[in-house]
C-alpha cells in the first residue's frame, strides 16, 4: 500500500500557504519574547527589537506584512520610530499595531487619534492581539 499523497494534492496546500512577517518592538523583553512565541505559533514569522532604532534599522532592511510596537521606549519611542517608517517604508504605516498602557496620557492619546492607527491597551488580552493583527492583514 502507498499512503503518500499524489503530487497534485500536496501542490494546491503548498502554494495557498503565505507566511506574514510581523516585526515586534517592545523594551521589555520578557513580553516581546512572549509576544514572539505567541504570534509564531499563529505561524507567523517574528523578528524582535527591543527599542525604536533597532526596529527602524530592521525595517529598513527587511520586508514586513505588520509592526507591533510598545510607544514608551529607550533611545527611540514608538511615535517617532513611526513617523521614521512612514518616511522609509510609506506603504508599512498603515500596517503597525501600537500596544500602550498610557493610552490615556495627553501626547499619546493625541499620536494614536491623529494617526489614526491601531492600538492595544496593556494588559491586553492574547487572543484579542491575534484577532487585530490577523485583521490587520487579511
Amino acid at each position: 500500500m502507498n499512503f503518500e499523497p499524489e503530487p497534485e494534492e500536496i501542490e494546491p496546500h503548498i502554494n495557498s500557504l503565505e507566511l506574514k512577517a510581523i516585526l515586534v518592538v517592545d523594551d521589555d523583553q520578557q513580553l516581546a519574547s512572549a509576544l514572539q512565541w505567541i504570534l509564531a505559533d499563529e505561524n507567523f514569522l517574528v523578528d524582535v527589537a527591543f527599542d525604536g532604532e533597532e526596529a527602524l534599522l530592521k525595517v529598513k532592511a527587511h520586508d514586513y506584512n505588520a509592526v507591533i510596537c510598545d510607544l514608551k521606549m529607550p533611545r527611540l519611542r514608538g511615535d517617532e520610530f513611526y513617523l521614521k517608517t512612514k518616511e522609509a517604508r510609506p506603504n508599512l504605516a498603515d500596517r503597525f499595531i501600537f500596544i500602550t498602557g498610557f493610552a490615556t496620557d495627553p501626547k499619546i492619546a493625541l499620536f494614536l487619534t491623529k494617526h489614526e492607527v491601531k492600538y492595544l491597551v496593556k494588559p491586553f488580552p492574547v487572543q484579542g492581539l491575534i484577532d487585530c493583527v490577523k485583521e490587520l492583514l487579511s
